[in-house]
């Protein structure tokens, strides 16, 4: 699904691009600092992870760029189901804000955009997980009015 270019805090808000891949990895790969996007490997198993996102009308990962620079991003995956009488759910992974550009309020418009895209297209529900060692983001979603209303388990496979 595309996602139209949007102005967002002074960022663009826009579908990545093959060529954003080593920035939104290099968020994902370490959120407590800034990591240099060039020192990122990209291998094989994430440009086919990429292409299998970007070709999924039911997928797409979403970045914020601040004239040119990644700074944020999160994939959206929409779910279709037969609870809540077959509405769609949106599972929200890998929100990251660039270390250095926490606390100005991008990670919440980020957010709001995500939740406003999901209703537009009658999601009813929008869920998440987040690393139980991750407090603060714990307090930054529950601040956006998710609630804590199951419990998660994973298995590696």
């Amino acid at each position: 699904m595309s996602a139209a270019t949007e102005p967002v805090s002074g960022c663009t808000l826009r579908p990545a691009t093959r060529s954003d891949l080593p920035a939104v990895l290099a968020l994902l790969v370490d959120e407590e600092r800034v990591v240099d996007p060039g020192a990122i490997v990209v291998t094989e198993a994430y440009e086919r992870a990429f292409r299998a996102i970007d070709m999924d009308p039911r997928n797409e990962i979403l970045v914020l760029d601040d004239d040119g620079t990644v700074v944020g991003c999160l994939q959206m995956t929409y779910i279709p189901g037969l609870g809540r009488g077959g509405a769609e759910r949106a599972l929200i992974e890998a929100v990251r804000i660039r270390a250095d550009r926490r606390g100005g309020g991008l990670g919440r418009t980020l957010m709001v955009h995500a939740i406003t895209r999901a209703r537009s297209r009658g999601c009813e529900l929008m869920q998440l997980t987040s690393n139980k060692e991750r407090k603060s983001a714990h307090r930054f979603y529950t601040a956006l009015g998710f609630v804590r209303s199951h419990e998660g388990f994973k298995i590696a496979l």
